[in-house]
């Protein structure tokens, strides 16, 4: 597989019930990390990434992404007649021309392997991407999947970003065992769904990015659901490793799970404190709360 991808999906369709009441009208792939929401830093990285299709999987009843990514007629009116031209920019080019929008229902929250197949008819018979808004992934230089995208195309391989996590914590991810790393890169030997802390192969976990072979399609048709009837990524991934090359990516970059309260709030932090315009009267904001905190605390 040293084909560069030109394809990313991005499973949407999710409830979003940690975020409630909030979720209940604005789907978390909406939510904003200072001006921009979640969805729109993923799309930033998968064009980068050098991808040109980008395949929303998402349910019957969200239609906020959608209206996202499209024309907005009455507010860019108003924005030009009020010659604010900036914003209208912004409103009226949420991407770049030649890169296109497609939008796949997932009639069922049947796992993320399942989303991950819906894409198939757009996808094809070509390498791809997978990327989860929620896990949002800053760096100063090159983003996640591009890094990622590089080495697949070097490599010829299926590559998975991960990054160590605490031991106790590894029944929240899959989990993979490796060969030694060359540089940030390791060949799976294995991959376990949600292992226990005694039972987990090591404690190198998967995150949101995936550069996958079209294999993995074939595979996912004849995955057997597990628990609750979800069709498991992982599992497909396991079998993909018995046919071809998957490679793990330790990626340069700090990965804030914004599908948690902590991981928006920390995503927020990073970016306001990186933002040209608004860093310095952010720090001062925090310094100021955190000695009204110690005040109150001496008291």
């Amino acid at each position: 597989m040293s084909q560069r991808i030109r394809k990313a999906v991005f499973p949407v369709a999710g409830l979003g019930t940690r975020f409630l009441p909030a979720t209940k009208t604005v789907p978390k792939e909406m939510l904003p990390i200072i001006d921009r929401p979640l969805i729109q830093y993923a799309v930033d990285e998968a064009i980068e990434a050098g991808c040109d299709t980008l395949v929303f999987v998402t349910n019957r009843y969200k239609h906020a992404v959608a209206d996202y990514f499209d024309k907005a007629y009455e507010l860019e009116d108003k924005l030009q007649a009020a010659g604010k031209l900036e914003q209208l920019e912004l409103v009226r080019n949420p991407l770049p021309p030649g890169v296109r929008a497609v939008f796949v229902t997932q009639t069922e929250a049947l796992g993320l392997g399942h989303a991950v197949l819906c894409a198939k008819p757009v996808i094809g018979n070509e390498p791809f991407a997978v990327i989860l808004p929620d896990d949002l992934i800053w760096n100063r230089g090159a983003g996640a999947l591009k890094q990622m995208a590089d080495a697949a195309e070097a490599s010829g391989a299926s590559v998975i970003a991960v990054q160590d996590v605490e031991r106790e914590n590894t029944g929240s991810y899959g989990i993979v065992a490796t060969d030694e790393f060359r540089g940030r890169q390791g060949r799976i030997r294995a991959i376990v769904e949600k292992p226990s802390p005694a039972d987990a192969p090591s404690t190198l976990a998967v995150v949101g990015r995936y550069v996958l072979s079209p294999r993995i399609f074939g595979l996912l048709e004849g995955t057997t659901p597990g628990s609750g009837g979800e069709i498991q990524l992982t599992d497909a991934i396991a079998a993909l490793l018995v046919e071809e090359a998957v490679d793990a990516y330790r990626f340069q970059g700090t990965r804030f799970d914004c599908g948690t309260h902590l991981g928006l709030i920390g995503a927020t932090i990073r970016y306001a404190l990186d933002h040209e315009k608004l860093s310095e009267a952010a720090q001062g904001m925090m310094r100021d709360a955190l000695n009204e905190m110690g005040v109150r605390e001496l008291e």
